[in-house]
């Protein structure tokens, strides 16, 4: 009975650190500020624009072009929106306007969620291996063909994702957005290949081209 308890606790708090953990580090390690008034009410009109529904928004306080940043952390109805100052002060309404709707798209897929089960599966079946309740040879063929399905589904959820995206506010607006930030950062997004068979998370060019085949 304990090792299965044990086995538990080990997947839960796996869950949980892929769940809740970029949530408390973003909260506790980066400079954060509440939006001014004319800022909440401009990504209060993005948001419902790309259909972005957060508990709250928090500006971090960044120095440079590069510092683009726009992510969702957290649990389903305690989500936040963590987003650059120069998101909001130097970059064109249409990019930052794509950007949220990405993240729109990866929270109504949940995604993230996807990604905290698939990272508890593995570190479970590795915690049943360790501790010999699985067999070492059934348990690490159990590890490759949860993480070679983790990889494939991973895929097409952000695929469907950016497709979510793309319904609220447009495949080209969205392509055009992430081209922007690739820019930006001086980087040519990559497309797939051998190398990139075993991401979770599709290559940049690739989900760039998708989206300009939608668009046409």
């Amino acid at each position: 009975m304990l090792p299965v308890v044990f086995l538990v606790v080990v997947a839960v708090v796996a869950f949980l650190a892929v769940e809740v953990g970029p949530l408390y580090v973003n909260d506790r390690f980066r400079d954060l500020r509440d939006p001014t008034d004319p800022e909440r009410a401009y990504l209060d009109r993005l948001r419902g624009e790309a259909g972005l529904d957060v508990e709250r928004v928090a500006v971090v306080e960044t120095e440079g072009v590069e510092s683009v940043d726009v992510a969702v952390r957290g649990p389903p109805r305690r989500q936040v929106l963590f987003i650059t100052d120069y998101v909001l002060d130097g970059m064109p309404e249409d990019v930052a306007l794509g950007l949220i709707a990405a993240e729109a798209g990866r929270v109504r897929t949940y995604y993230g969620e996807f990604r905290a089960v698939a990272v508890a599966a593995v570190v479970g079946l590795l915690a049943a291996i360790v501790t010999t309740i699985v067999p070492f040879d059934s348990g690490f063929l159990s590890v490759i063909l949860v993480g070679v399905a983790a990889f494939w589904v991973g895929r097409r959820v952000q695929y469907v994702a950016d497709d979510r995206a793309a319904d609220a506010v447009g495949a080209d607006l969205v392509a055009n957005a992430f081209e922007h930030v690739a820019d930006l950062r001086g980087v040519e997004p990559e497309t797939g290949d051998w190398s990139t068979w075993f991401e979770v998370q599709p290559p940049l060019g690739d989900r760039i081209a998708r989206l300009r085949e939608r668009g046409e």
